[in-house]
Parts: structure tokens; C-alpha cells; sequence
């Protein structure tokens, strides 16, 4: 008897790793249903390593000053700016340097990339532009422009040490199809010059709502090709909102809003494998001044600023009238406050601890590859802390 129960369990374990091994090399073999089923029993056998990435902007480095090396597993350097042909700006003005350029080519983020490096922490380069006019011009002729960018970054990402290019080319308007068709030609040039120089890793970062809308990201055809994707979950509510709310909620979907963090994660694994995902979350929410102290009061227009999780902390402990309380199907929290001088209040929806505890085990059920914080220099004492027992 105990001998047939070892052979049985061999055979699953023998069974379990075979599927690794094809799903990881072969993945076309299995549906996308087929490859979250498979993420999901490896996983939490350690078999699949999740990510834990955090974005470090350049205008934050003096700023990121936590002990990031025992929660992250990757850090991902933001960024160079692309240009219309596909290179790399390096200056804004005759002059003038581009500031992501300058604090990477200057040395001001050498430490950060040296202490990674020694921990053996993944380096990942961002590529960015959010520039409408700009986006359209590179996807005009997208194989030259991707060729252009490779042969500028390569030299960069091996003198670094970067071993993954992130593409955030954030489109977010309505394309024709041939602009859909242009930037997943794009991309996937970038991806087969990527490999053929050996440079590593491929990831694309993604907002919620092209899940469902037709933007220049078609995420479905991108999946395929890239090796992550980073669905930016979060802003949900914004700076420029009409009306107080969670910027990054996990629930409520249906009866507070129409889309919640939980609906696109379910969107995103209809078309990719759940070890593709990368579940984003900030580390930041957005404070309002509205007329009411009541949860999704309408805002005084133009009053809507950025609340990093650091500032919200230090209020907490500073202030005496502030009222906190739960959304419950978010899973946000928010804080009102009084101003004394202009009889109005001031609202701000915000992720804590116990916010970033409940998006860990939600990424955990889910068994998605990882998460992406966004970003390092925003956090406070404690919201990092959950990712000390999930990577």
C-alpha cells in the first residue's frame, strides 16, 4: 500500500513539473484556461516565483530611502523618454538634459542599481512617452522605430546591468485599427531584437480600461508576445475626478462603479496566462477639497492632489479632527478633515497596510505572477510590509 501511494505521488510530482517545463517553453500548447490553472497549483508550491517589482521614478531617489532588498524582487529604473523615431531623448532643449536621462547617465541612481545588483535584485529599464502626437508618430513606421530603440538601449541595459526593457508608451484614446495593428508590430520587433541580442526580459505596462476599450495597447496580441504584463490598476479616481473615491479599488464593481481592480484582473486572465500578470498597486492616493464630509462628495474643481501613503501617515499622526474610515468593497480607506479658514473639507482616499494586505492575498488567490508598487519614495513605515511574506 505505502508503496503504491509513493508511486502515485511521484507521478503527480513527475505530472505537475512536465507541465511546468511545457507551459513555461511552450505555452502555446495549453489554452490560456489551461496555463491560470496551471499557475495556480504552482505557485504555492514555489514553482513559480512571484515578482514583487517596484517602479523607482528619478524624481524620487532622494525620497526612496526604505529597505527595499528584503520585499522586492525587482526594481525598475523610471525611465528614459523615446523619441518619434524611436531613440532616446536625451535633451529637452539645446543644453538642457533630459532629466531621466541625466539622473541615470550622471550616476544619481548608481547606488540604488549597485545595491540590487549585489542582492540579486532583477534591474529592469523603463521606456516611456504618454505624448498623444508623439506615440502616433512612432507607430507610423513602427519596425525602423523599434530597431532605433534597441540599438539605443542595448548598449545602456549591459553597462547597467538591466536585464528586462519596460515598454510604457500610454495611449489613452480610441486607435484605428491600423495604429493598434502598428504598435503591436512595434512591440514585437522590439521583443525578437531583445532576444537576438540577449538583452533579457520584455514587459509592458497596461492601464485597466484598454482591457475593455479599443486603445493603441491591443492587449490580447501584445500577451502573446511580451514576456510580462503590468495592468496598472489604479486610478480609478483621479486628480481630476468629479466626485470622491477609491483610486485603486478591489471590490464594488456593480454597485459603487463599473469597474474595480478584481473585474480587470478576471478581464486580463481571459486572454493571458496568470504567470504573465503583474498586478499593479499604488503606493499613493489623491486628496480633494469637497463641500460635504460624506464618501464620494463632489470635489471643488481644480482642487485634486497627488497624497502619498508617507504624507497621508504623517498626518494621521499629526492631525486631531481627522476622521478615518473603510470603504468596505473597496478596501481603501479615506480620511476627512475640516479647513478651519475656508469652512470646506478635505478628502483623501488612500492605500495603507491593511489596503496592501488584502491586494497581496487577492494576488495570491488569483495567482498572478506578481505585483509592481508604484512607486518607491511614496511609501510610509508599514504599507510595504506585506510583501515581506508574499515573494
Amino acid at each position: 500500500m505505502g508503496k503504491n501511494i509513493f508511486i502515485a505521488i511521484l507521478g503527480l510530482a513527475v505530472g505537475i513539473f512536465g507541465g511546468y517545463c511545457i507551459n513555461k517553453n511552450y505555452p502555446q500548447v495549453f489554452s490560456v484556461k489551461s496555463q491560470n490553472e496551471i499557475s495556480r497549483i504552482l505557485s504555492p508550491l514555489g514553482l513559480e516565483k512571484r515578482q514583487v517589482i517596484g517602479f523607482l521614478p528619478y524624481w524620487l531617489l532622494d525620497k526612496a530611502d526604505n529597505d527595499y532588498l528584503k520585499y522586492l524582487t525587482t526594481i525598475t529604473y523610471f525611465g528614459l523618454t523615446i523619441a518619434p523615431d524611436g531613440t532616446i531623448e536625451k535633451f529637452t532643449n539645446p543644453g538642457e538634459a533630459e532629466p531621466g536621462w541625466y539622473a541615470l547617465d550622471s550616476g544619481k541612481a548608481d547606488q540604488f542599481l549597485t545595491d540590487a545588483k549585489k542582492n540579486d535584485l532583477k534591474l529592469s529599464l523603463l521606456i516611456f512617452n504618454g505624448d498623444e502626437k508623439t506615440i502616433a508618430k512612432l507607430v507610423s513606421d513602427p519596425l525602423p522605430h523599434a530597431r532605433n530603440l534597441v540599438e539605443e538601449v542595448a548598449p545602456i541595459m549591459k553597462q547597467y546591468g538591466f536585464a528586462d526593457l519596460n515598454l510604457d508608451i500610454e495611449s489613452v484614446k480610441d486607435a484605428s485599427e491600423e495604429a493598434r495593428l502598428n504598435f503591436t508590430a512595434f512591440v514585437k520587433e522590439v521583443k525578437r531584437r531583445v532576444d537576438k541580442e540577449n538583452l533579457g526580459t520584455v514587459t509592458l505596462d497596461t492601464t485597466s480600461i484598454s482591457l475593455i476599450k479599443k486603445h493603441m495597447n491591443d492587449v490580447k496580441a501584445l500577451a502573446k508576445i511580451v514576456d510580462y504584463v503590468v495592468l496598472m490598476a489604479y486610478d480609478f479616481h483621479y486628480i481630476g475626478s468629479y466626485v470622491t473615491g477609491p483610486v485603486a479599488p478591489l471590490g464594488g464593481s456593480g454597485i459603487d462603479a463599473e469597474f474595480d481592480s478584481e473585474v480587470a484582473v478576471m478581464e486580463a486572465l481571459k486572454i493571458m496566462p496568470a504567470g504573465k500578470l503583474i498586478l499593479g498597486a499604488p503606493l499613493y492616493g489623491y486628496e480633494w477639497e469637497t463641500l460635504s464630509a460624506s464618501a464620494r462628495s463632489a470635489v471643488v474643481p481644480g482642487s485634486g492632489i497627488t497624497a502619498s501613503n508617507r504624507r497621508v501617515e504623517a498626518l494621521i499622526k499629526s492631525c486631531t479632527d481627522c476622521t478615518i474610515k473603510t470603504d468596505k468593497l473597496a478596501k481603501e480607506s479615506y480620511l476627512t478633515y475640516r479647513d478651519e479658514e475656508t469652512g470646506t473639507y478635505h478628502q483623501i482616499f488612500y492605500p495603507d497596510k491593511k489596503a496592501m494586505t488584502e491586494k497581496v492575498k487577492f494576488a495570491k488567490e488569483y495567482g498572478v505572477g506578481g505585483m509592481a508598487l508604484w512607486a518607491l519614495g511614496y511609501e510610509g513605515d508599514d504599507i510595504i510590509k506585506p510583501f515581506g511574506a508574499y515573494k
